[in-house]
């Protein structure tokens, strides 16, 4: 995954750190430093904010592991300097399903919090609540209040966070899931509007989540409507079968030269009909701007591509596209290259629907 460093792989599901995460670590290093003005200090915040984080990891499995039992794959859980996402191979089918998969994560912070709550109780350590700060109080009383926190926070009733998707799911058990997706965005646009004029007179941070639950709620609404419409229709109805291919002896000549004589970006390498890579825009460019001009097509082909079969639904395509970061999927029938699909040619079939609807 770009820009970020895989950290281990938990229960079958690999877990990546951001790169951007170490600025935080080295943030909340600096805060502690200048106020305990020790290194002790600064290695005490540490380890606070990498046991907080621990807990947003668990977090991200309790939807993870949820998911799996109901037969859904997750890609990975990437950590961020704002939480953790736990990248779902697919949306949960039922309503109900989704229900549970959105509350697994919060039922995991309320239960680390009984925990250290009961803990606390039972050492008679518990101090109260208003005397804690982020860099002073109790270590284990601060990470119960964080996970109390995080349950409040991610039970907002607006997407991204998990209390948007609960919403969702219960508005789908009596409307369809796109107009229930539709309903739950603009709610959680509203209260992004009520976080930013909160922001504007009493805590500029209100800002910073007013914008990142309106982006958030956009993005789903668009998603849902997206899956919506390309919903149950397999790849084989919306796939390009007017393209160009290549042979691994071509000249990379011959690759400019259909470049610039039609549309296609990337383009499938076959022999014998047998698929045995994908020539992409990049790979082709970054070739042909090199001091030692490469002989042919087989110096700079990627081998490991991804495909979909033609019979699959163009949301199976639709998802494998997002999870490669690629441009281009080569559909196969029977082993054999019948077409391309593309996020181009996606948009179309769906502009095309929409005004055959209307």
């Amino acid at each position: 995954m770009k820009w970020s460093i895989k950290i281990g792989r938990f229960a079958g599901i690999d877990v990546y750190m951001h790169f951007t995460f170490i600025l935080l670590i080295s943030w909340v290093a600096l805060i502690h430093w200048r106020q305990g003005q020790s290194v002790g200090a600064a290695v005490a915040g540490v380890i606070f904010i990498l046991t907080v984080f621990l807990c947003v990891v668990l977090h991200e499995f309790g939807h993870a592991l949820t998911a799996r039992r109901y037969g859904i794959k997750t890609r990975d859980i990437l950590l961020l300097p704002i939480g953790g996402v736990a990248r779902l191979e697919r949306l949960p089918s039922a309503p109900l399903q989704e229900l549970w998969v959105a509350l697994a994560g919060p039922a995991v912070n309320v239960v680390i919090a009984l925990a250290l709550f009961i803990w606390l109780r039972l050492t008679a350590s518990l101090a109260p609540l208003e005397a804690l700060t982020l860099t002073a109080g109790p270590f284990l009383e601060r990470i119960m209040a964080v996970n109390l926190f995080l349950v409040m926070f991610n039970m907002i009733p607006a997407f991204p966070m998990d209390g948007g998707r609960v919403l969702r799911a219960v508005l789908a058990t009596q409307k369809n899931y796109a107009r229930a997706t539709q309903i739950a965005a603009s709610i959680g646009q509203g209260i992004a509007v009520l976080f930013g004029f909160l922001g504007l007179f009493y805590n500029p941070f209100l800002l910073f989540i007013a914008f990142f639950v309106w982006i958030g709620a956009a993005q789903e609404a668009s998603m849902a409507q997206l899956t919506s419409a390309i919903g149950g229709i397999p790849v084989e109805n919306a796939m390009i079968t007017d393209f160009k291919t290549l042979h691994r002896d071509d000249a990379l000549e011959r690759a400019v030269a259909l470049t610039l004589a039609g549309s296609q970006k990337d383009f499938p390498v076959v022999n014998n009909g047998d698929i045995e890579g994908i020539l992409t825009q990049q790979d082709l460019l970054k070739a042909i701007a090199e001091p030692e001009r490469h002989p042919s097509v087989s110096s700079a082909l990627q081998k490991h591509f991804v495909t979909v079969d033609s019979l699959d639904m163009l949301e199976t395509a639709f998802a494998r596209l997002q999870d490669c970061q690629c441009h281009t999927l080569a559909v196969t029938r029977d082993d054999k290259l019948v077409g391309l699909i593309t996020m181009d040619n996606l948009g179309e079939y769906m502009r095309i629907q929409s005004a055959s609807r209307n």
